[in-house]
């Protein structure tokens, strides 16, 4: 998915679902691609969804102040202008169940789990505890944060990066990093981008999805 300036969507890649159908959207101010779906933000803070409906995830006419979008494997999620959270798809492990969250600053939609940052730099989570990945309550002091798959991962003011859950290609092994501003979490793997526009990358290597050490000059849109 890509987002242009004058807000219209672009997209690419496999379109079963019909995930791809993008091109009269218009006035959209953020994207969020999940497994055979996409959501878009638009600029009166409302949402569209296309692609895969069967279990929910695209429910979102009703939403309203929207300020964050993510989308898991089967479910949707948003923060509204008042810090509260929506959700909407599959719940059968209650990664749906962000109903009393509130001072939210951004939210992340993982496979069964989803992870909220507040205001105040505490993290908070719902969903699957078998993984691990809902293990955020001690964080502190976090500026930005992604749900994977199986895990989840969180920069802290100082540049730091924390990471919880699923570790088997080791895409939890970021206790080394620093000076980090952002980070994403893919289904085994995880990047970061450094503040001075290199990528550091730990994980599952098999499709060349870490091989970022060349890469200069990133920033944040």
């Amino acid at each position: 998915m890509g987002l242009r300036s004058d807000g219209t969507v672009l997209a690419t890649g496999w379109n079963g679902d019909g995930q791809c159908e993008v091109g009269g959207w218009r006035d959209v101010t953020a994207v969020a691609a999940g497994w055979r779906r996409t959501l878009g933000l638009l600029a009166n803070g409302r949402v569209l969804a296309v692609g895969r409906a069967s279990e929910g995830q695209c429910e979102v006419r009703s939403w309203r102040e929207m300020v964050d979008l993510s989308c898991g494997d089967w479910h949707s999620v948003g923060v509204r202008s008042d810090g509260s959270a929506l959700a909407s798809g599959n719940n059968r492990r209650g990664q749906c169940d962000v109903e009393a969250w509130r001072d939210l600053a951004a939210i992340s939609a993982g496979y069964l789990h989803t992870v909220g940052l507040r205001a105040d730099g505490r993290v908070v989570a719902t969903g699957e505890r078998a993984t691990g990945a809902c293990e955020v309550g001690a964080w502190e002091d976090v500026v930005a944060l992604d749900a994977g798959s199986y895990h989840t991962v969180g920069v802290t003011a100082s540049g730091r990066v924390l990471a919880v859950g699923d570790d088997t290609h080791g895409q939890c092994d970021v206790a080394d990093w620093r000076d980090v501003v952002a980070v994403a979490a893919g289904s085994t793997h995880t990047l970061g981008l450094r503040g001075d526009g290199t990528v550091v990358a730990a994980g599952n290597n098999a499709d060349s999805q870490c091989e970022v050490g060349a890469w200069s000059g990133i920033r944040l849109p």
